[in-house]
């Protein structure tokens, strides 16, 4: 994806969103290979579903979506939630539950969402940011003599 799409602070062209899009695609496509993660492509590819069949990339609905990717839409979108973004301050945990709430049979597959919810609610769920912790492990690992700075970038 290119940095000038990910950080931009206002809304997307149709042209963007569509680039935006092609990452269900190309992720199902390279995931697909790994043999060891069990329906990690199908995972990917169809992540970006709702229950409500108004999603992306087939418009596939409830039960059609691969189960994998109905637990894969509620945590992206927790993640997308609980994360600052350029154009938009991270939720609070209140909000984040109220909007998994509100979209529970909409974008949510309600049986996943009730599970996430109660795990939010009992604190059994890390609420700091992935991105936040990925920085530091980077940052980590850039100490050590034998790391190498080509793979941070590719990754």
């Amino acid at each position: 994806m290119p940095d000038s799409i990910l950080t931009k602070p206002g809304r997307l062209t149709d042209e963007e969103f569509e680039v935006i899009k092609s990452h269900t695609v190309r992720g199902g496509e390279i995931l697909s290979h790994f043999r060891s993660l069990k329906n990690a492509g199908e995972g990917a590819l169809y992540h970006h579903e709702r229950y409500d069949g108004k999603g992306y990339p087939e418009g596939r609905a409830g039960e059609e979506i691969p189960l994998i990717a109905r637990m894969i839409c509620v945590a992206d979108s927790f993640d997308a939630m609980n994360t600052n973004r350029v154009y938009r301050n991270k939720l609070s945990k209140e909000r984040i539950i109220e909007e998994i709430e509100t979209n529970k049979g909409r974008q949510f597959d309600p049986e996943i969402a009730d599970v996430f919810l109660r795990l939010l609610r009992e604190n059994r769920l890390p609420t700091e940011s992935w991105r936040c912790l990925k920085t530091a492990k980077t940052a980590e690992l850039r100490q050590r003599p034998h790391f190498r700075q080509s793979t941070v970038e590719k990754h």
